[in-house]
C-alpha cells in the first residue's frame, strides 16, 4: 500500500513490526485475540513469545483507548507503540507495559515489560489462531478472487 494512504497508527505498526522481525518475531496486524477486541501488533518470537504492541499516535488517540488492559491476558509482554514526538509520560509504563518508539521506517524498544507467561491452552490457542490468519491472508494476496 502507498505510504500516503496509511493512517498514522498503521505507520506506526509498519515500523514496528520492522523492528520485531529484526528480533526475529514474525508479526501480524490487527488481530482479534476474542470478539470486540482487536490488537494493533501481534507478534511471535522464536520460542514461541507472544508479544502485543498497541499503537497510539497522539494524545487524543491515547485517551480514547478504554480497553488496553484487555490485551494483557492475550500475551506474554504488552507494549505501547509511539511516534518520537508523543508525550509518552502519559503512558503506564512499568512492569505491565513497555515502550517502543517507532516511525514509519523502524523503532527501538525503550522500555522492556516484564514477562506474564500466558497459560499454555491460551498460548496453543492464540499460536494456531496466528497461524490460520497468517496462512489465510498469504492465500488471499495470491488468490484475491472468491471462495
Amino acid at each position: 500500500m502507498p505510504d500516503d494512504l496509511l493512517m498514522p497508527g498503521q505507520r506506526i505498526a509498519r515500523g514496528v513490526s520492522r523492528l520485531l522481525r529484526s528480533h526475529d518475531f514474525a508479526c501480524l496486524e490487527e488481530v482479534v485475540p476474542k470478539p470486540g477486541l482487536r490488537v494493533d501488533v501481534m507478534a511471535l518470537g522464536p520460542k514461541g513469545e507472544i508479544w502485543v504492541v498497541e499503537c497510539k499516535s497522539s494524545r487524543a488517540d491515547y485517551q480514547s483507548d478504554r480497553k488496553w488492559q484487555g490485551y494483557l491476558e492475550w500475551c506474554d509482554r504488552f507494549f505501547w507503540a509511539v511516534p518520537p514526538d508523543f508525550p509518552s509520560e502519559i503512558l503506564p509504563v512499568g512492569d505491565g507495559a513497555g515502550l517502543i518508539v517507532a516511525d514509519d521506517y523502524g523503532g527501538e524498544i525503550v522500555t522492556m515489560p516484564g514477562e506474564t507467561p500466558l497459560a499454555g491452552a491460551r498460548r496453543k490457542a492464540l499460536t494456531l489462531k496466528f497461524a490460520r490468519m497468517a496462512a489465510l491472508r498469504h492465500h488471499a494476496l495470491r488468490d484475491p478472487g472468491p471462495l
